[in-house]
C-alpha cells in the first residue's frame, strides 16, 4: 500500500516527504515548464532527497525517442527513475524495449482493463487507471480500479496498479479497497487523509 504525491513542486513535496508517509512521485514535464523550470532539476533535487519513485514523463510519439530518453534518465537518475509512457501502439513497444532493459515503466492514460491487459504484456511496472476522468465520463472509476486489479489478481501479473486521477479522499480509500497497489494524487487531497471532524472534537 503505497502513496504518491501528483505534483512537481519541490518545497512542497520535501516538506511531505520529511513525513515518511509518501513512497514517490509522479509530475508533468509540461506543468514544470509552465512554472519555468526545468524538469530535469527538479528530478535531480527529489532524487538527492531520496525520492525513492520518481515518474519521469517522456512526450513523443516516437518509439526510438521514447527508448533513447528513457535510457539517458535511467542513466542520469539511476535506481528512482520510471519513465512514464502513454498506453498508445509507440507508448506500448516502447515499454517494451524499456522493460526489456530492466527500466521500470508506468504506463498512463488507461482507461479500460483491455488497455491495461496490453501494458501487463509490455512489462510494464505500473499502468495508471485514471479514475476522475473515467468519471467524468460518466464511468465508474473506481470499478475500473476493481476490474483491473481483479484481472491482474486471476492473472498473476506482475504490473502493479496505480490509481490516478484522484481528486477525493473517499476515493483513495476506495480504490485500496478495491486491490489497488498505489495511488498518485494531489497533495490537498493527501492534506485532507488526516482530518475528520471526531479527531478535531477529541482534540479539543
Amino acid at each position: 500500500m503505497k502513496i504518491f504525491l501528483d505534483t512537481a513542486d519541490v518545497p512542497t513535496i520535501v516538506n511531505h516527504f520529511d513525513t515518511g508517509l509518501i513512497d514517490g512521485i509522479t509530475t508533468n514535464p509540461t506543468l514544470i515548464m509552465k512554472s519555468g523550470r526545468n524538469p530535469e532539476d527538479v528530478y535531480r533535487e527529489l532524487a538527492g532527497h531520496g525520492v525513492p519513485d520518481i515518474s519521469m514523463e517522456i512526450v513523443t510519439e516516437d518509439v526510438d525517442v521514447f527508448v533513447s530518453e528513457g535510457k539517458r534518465l535511467k542513466e542520469e537518475f539511476g535506481e528512482c527513475t520510471t519513465i512514464k509512457v502513454p498506453c498508445t501502439p509507440a507508448g506500448l513497444k516502447a515499454c517494451k524495449l524499456l522493460s526489456d532493459e530492466g527500466i521500470r515503466v508506468n504506463v498512463t492514460l488507461i482507461f479500460s482493463a483491455t488497455q491495461a491487459i496490453l501494458a501487463a504484456k509490455a512489462g510494464a511496472a505500473y499502468v495508471s487507471p485514471f479514475v476522475g476522468r473515467v468519471d467524468d465520463n460518466s464511468f465508474d472509476g473506481v470499478q475500473l480500479v476493481k476490474d483491473i486489479s481483479l484481472l491482474y489478481k486471476e492473472q498473476l501479473a506482475r504490473t502493479q496498479v496505480l490509481a490516478a486521477s484522484l481528486r477525493d479522499v473517499r476515493s483513495v480509500s476506495e480504490c485500496f479497497m478495491g486491490g489497488t497497489d498505489i495511488v498518485t494524487m494531489p497533495v490537498a487531497v493527501f492534506d485532507k487523509m488526516y482530518n475528520h471532524i471526531l479527531t478535531d472534537k477529541g482534540l479539543d
